[in-house]
């Protein structure tokens, strides 16, 4: 009986052991008890690694974490979906530096070149005017031509004639020329005003169409030496002959000569006594002129329609 007791109990003691042996390698979350002692936890089937900021799971060594069914239970080494994951290191390759490349000093910077004036026939004095008339002196005859100056600073030569006559005895220097010596005064001089015993053939030039009292004083006791008056103004003797070294111009008897005529600002301002007056771009008469250039009525008519005091036009006698 005794014996039968003690093969019981041992049995029930190895059913015991049994029990618990099973119970440890089943995975549960928490450690199991027989009969009040304490059984060491087995090893964990698995860890789940907890991702970095994420908080524990547990610290209790007998602890085995339940695995999510939406979760892998090893480490792969990706992020659970949900959760933030520290950013990347993206490392990127700095571009090569170029080669050097070979680089050639700056060209000087250039200014166009202003177009040089064409080579006019006698030597001129431009200033600023855009409009010239040249005279070339052959004996007491010339070559008379116009000339524009265009926008690139460039001239063209207009209009030319060979039938004109000057002075008797031919061209002198502006500054030694001398009155009643039938010679044509050389160098440049301004055009600024126009007259004649026509009607104004549509010149943008100041006109004056002279009348029998029209006069050119040449009277060098006058201060209205060199310029236009009437008669009836005074200031200059009218009875001396034109002969005369003070004697006057009466303009309106001066036919062809003056149906139209250009004045050339020659000893006008200032006005030297003795030097000459008078001197005008006139039409032809029958010859040589006292010192005036005179040019076929024609060419003179147009030359008046061509010129324009706001293009500062010129003479050149030479």
């Amino acid at each position: 009986m005794r014996r039968a007791r003690r093969l019981a109990t041992w049995l029930l003691a190895a059913a015991i052991v049994q029990t618990a042996v099973v119970g440890c390698g089943g995975g549960g979350d928490r450690g199991d008890t027989a009969g009040g002692t304490p059984v060491p936890a087995a090893a964990p089937v698995a860890t789940v690694q907890t991702p970095t900021g994420a908080p524990s799971l547990g610290t209790d060594p007998a602890t085995t974490a339940a695995t999510p069914a939406n979760e892998t239970p090893t480490d792969t080494g990706t992020t659970p979906a949900g959760t933030p994951s520290a950013p990347e290191k993206t490392t990127v390759a700095s571009p090569s530096p170029p080669p050097a490349a070979t680089t050639r000093p700056p060209a000087p910077a250039t200014t166009a070149a202003k177009p040089a004036p064409p080579a006019f026939p006698v030597p001129v004095q431009l200033g600023d005017a855009r409009q010239l008339i040249t005279v070339k002196a052959r004996g007491s005859y010339a070559t008379v031509a116009t000339w524009q100056r265009q926008a690139d600073g460039s001239w063209t030569r207009l209009t030319v004639t060979e039938n004109a006559r000057i002075g008797a005895n031919g061209v002198v220097p502006g500054a030694s020329r001398t009155q009643n010596t039938s010679t044509t005064p050389g160098g440049t001089y301004t055009l600024t005003q126009a007259f004649g015993i026509n009607s104004d053939p549509g010149t943008a030039m100041p006109y004056t169409r002279v009348g029998a009292d029209h006069w050119w004083v040449q009277d060098n006791n006058s201060p209205y030496y060199n310029q236009m008056r009437l008669g009836s103004q005074g200031g200059f003797d009218t009875t001396l002959p034109e002969s005369h070294v003070n004697g006057s111009e009466r303009l309106a008897t001066y036919n062809p000569e003056y149906r139209y005529s250009v004045v050339i600002d020659f000893n006008r301002s200032p006005a030297v006594r003795y030097r000459g007056a008078g001197i005008f771009l006139h039409v032809n008469g029958s010859g040589a002129t006292a010192g005036c250039v005179s040019v076929p009525q024609d060419f003179l008519a147009a030359t008046l329609r061509w010129l324009d005091p706001a293009q500062h036009p010129r003479i050149a006698i030479g």
